[in-house]
């Protein structure tokens, strides 16, 4: 009898602006098809839920959060997911941020030391590096 060990895969979190939904939709769906568990509020949020705590639901279980870079600013939402991300990766608590250039934009100042994947360039390249990344 032998038996076939799947590899553990991410939970992975994709924070982004409402206007870069179509780009971030895609991010998540190439991200899964890759096998890991993705969370984005478009398929985990339905009519009636509480948004909030869904939203906390999915960052609690997370490995990484991708956080998406937009044309536009951030948003509140945004903010406040990557934050509370950045505080438990810095207090050691297992947890990334993968920061992606989706539209454009600017990175806040104590991201600016991270390697960010630039997926306005080569989509490919870039969603490589990140799968690479995503352990």
């Amino acid at each position: 009898m032998s038996f076939t060990i799947k590899p553990i895969m991410a939970n992975v979190f994709i924070s982004h602006r409402k206007i870069d939904g179509e780009q971030a939709e895609k991010l998540g769906k190439e991200v899964q098809n890759a096998g890991h568990e993705v969370w984005f509020d478009e398929w985990k949020i339905d009519v009636g839920d509480s948004i909030v705590e869904r939203v906390d639901e999915g960052l609690e279980g997370l490995n990484y959060l991708v956080l998406c870079y937009s044309a536009s600013e951030m948003s509140p939402w945004v903010n406040r997911e990557w934050m509370s991300v950045l505080a438990r990766e810095l207090s050691g608590h297992g947890v990334k941020i993968l920061p992606v250039l989706l539209t454009g934009g600017k990175r806040p100042a104590i991201l600016a030391d991270i390697k960010y994947a630039d997926f306005t360039k080569d989509w490919s390249k870039s969603l490589s590096d990140l799968l690479r990344a995503i352990k």
